[in-house]
């Protein structure tokens, strides 16, 4: 799978447990800081959080290596499916220098019309970025 996005996270000492590696509820702080770049970049603004935005439904996350205090490493980030009111994004931690994946996150979002406090579908001009962006991405 191939990712058109990435994005560096700086590692900070609370970030690790007593074990010297990096604790596992962390990781979603990484991805939610890699997502919120990833849709500045695509959509070319900052999603207006106040007025229609993005929540998430469902999150998972596997992992298959510890990262340590200073390793260095990276978020890839991509959305693989596009529904009418809903995406799902994949995201992955590697260690720069690396090719495989450390932890990867799988996680669907719902755009949301905050004033009404309701699903709403994605915006065509969302659309439109995200399929231009993503190769293969084919939207409802």
């Amino acid at each position: 799978m191939s990712f058109n996005h990435s994005f560096p996270i700086q590692i900070r000492f609370n970030d690790a447990d007593i074990a010297g590696h990096i604790y596992n509820g962390t990781y979603q702080d990484y991805f939610d800081t890699a997502r919120l770049d990833y849709f500045k970049k695509v959509l070319g603004e900052n999603i207006n959080w106040r007025k229609t935005g993005l929540v998430i439904v469902s999150v998972r996350n596997d992992f298959s290596a510890p990262v340590f205090l200073n390793d260095q490493i990276e978020i890839q980030s991509k959305v693989c499916v596009l529904g009418k009111k809903s995406l799902q994004m994949i995201q992955q931690v590697t260690k720069i220098g690396e090719s495989e994946p450390v932890a990867t996150g799988k996680t669907v979002l719902v755009c949301y019309d905050l004033k009404k406090k309701e699903s709403v579908l994605i915006p065509q001009k969302w659309r439109k970025k995200l399929v231009a962006f993503e190769p293969g991405l084919i939207g409802d």
